[in-house]
């Protein structure tokens, strides 16, 4: 298990860019509920951020790819716009312990 972050570090309604080694992910917190994804576009296979911290769309209720604006759905990463259409981001396994998000491949 490796702790990733703690909950108090994303505010709710956006989301934090997280590295582990050489591998890269995101967490989302909406409605207080935590979601965590590899930063990888099933499109291109490339991090869907291009700046740190940005992986919302303007009103953050989707995750939005910053190459192609492919959006995605929070709870589940499903692609419901874009090149991907009707493919998913990766999800993480993981749980909150003592307010820290613990990765649990």
């Amino acid at each position: 298990m490796i702790p990733v972050s703690h909950i108090d570090d994303i505010e709710d309604e956006s989301s934090k860019g997280l590295s582990i080694g050489d591998d890269s992910y995101f967490a989302v917190k909406k409605d207080a509920q935590i979601y965590l994804y590899k930063n990888k576009c099933p499109h291109l296979g490339i991090e869907l951020n291009w700046q740190e911290d940005q992986f919302l769309n303007m009103d953050g209720a989707l995750i939005q790819c910053s190459t192609h604006g492919a959006l995605f759905l929070i709870e589940d990463g499903e692609c419901v716009s874009g090149p991907c259409m009707g493919e998913r981001l990766e999800a993480q396994s993981f749980e909150i312990i003592d307010g820290s998000i613990v990765l649990t491949r």
